[in-house]
């Protein structure tokens, strides 16, 4: 069975772990640079980009993650895990870091505060011939996006200014939104089957 991580340092990360369960996975939990070493991918939760890049220095494992990711481990990043894997981050927190690898800029935040939550359906051809129910919580969005960096869905603002939600760059995928709180687990087996088969530890 495939060994994958999930960064449990803050954020949903249960969500994560029921999702991959019912996808046939072993997932385990990564707060350590031994636990790091022990899986064949990582999932990197929604919650608060910050507490998360700090935590992951303080428990020693963030360069590791960052080694681990150029040397072409497969991520999945949701919400604040999308900010984690960008390269750049538009008005990012004081001393903001992040383990970068997704050739993208970023805005937290993007859609608004927690009152602005919000679900829709989208369409993403790629991973789902129906559309694919998406819950933003204070998700950021995605404002540049590199030449190797494919946009696998948009969502268009207030302004009718069309922004990418959802990208793959290689063996890294991102997501604005929230697949793990719904039951819908697509997302989950096309990380699994299409980008993480051929690094099985």
């Amino acid at each position: 069975m495939l060994k994958i991580g999930v960064l449990a340092l803050q954020g949903d990360v249960r969500e994560h772990i029921a999702s991959l369960h019912e996808c046939g996975a072993t997932p385990i939990t990564v707060r350590r640079p031994s636990e790091l070493d022990s899986v064949s991918a990582l999932i990197l939760p929604g919650g608060e980009s910050t507490t998360i890049a700090k935590l992951a220095h303080s428990f020693e494992i963030f360069e590791p993650i960052r080694k681990r990711i150029a040397e072409g481990m497969p991520v999945y990043g949701s919400c604040a895990g999308m900010i984690l894997l960008a390269d750049r981050v538009t008005d990012a927190a004081h001393d903001q870091t992040t383990f970068g690898g997704l050739d993208i800029t970023v805005r937290r935040n993007a859609f608004g505060r927690q009152v602005d939550s919000f679900e829709t359906d989208l369409e993403i051809l790629e991973i789902a011939s129906t559309a694919v129910r998406a819950v933003f919580i204070r998700a950021p969005w995605v404002e540049q996006v590199g030449s190797s960096v494919e946009v696998l869905s948009s969502v268009t603002d207030k302004k009718g200014v069309a922004h990418p939600v959802a990208v793959r760059q290689g063996s890294l995928l991102a997501t604005s939104f929230h697949p793990e709180l719904t039951s819908d687990n697509r997302i989950h087996r096309y990380f699994l089957e299409q980008m993480c088969h051929s690094f099985q530890k």
